[in-house]
């Protein structure tokens, strides 16, 4: 996913969630693996909603 996202654009997803103030820089090691699953699928929506 690193390759695909921009450091920006997972912030804001993460901000989004209301997961922001657990993200250490690039570590995403405090999301559970929920928050991890729900990070997932709104990147896809955000990607899906940007082809249309």
């Amino acid at each position: 996913m690193a390759k695909y996202m921009s450091d920006a654009l997972k912030y804001e997803l993460a901000r989004e969630m209301g997961a922001a103030d657990r993200i250490q820089g690039n570590d995403y090691g405090n999301l559970t693996s929920r928050e991890c699953g729900n990070f997932v699928k709104l990147a896809i929506q955000r990607a899906e909603r940007s082809m249309l």
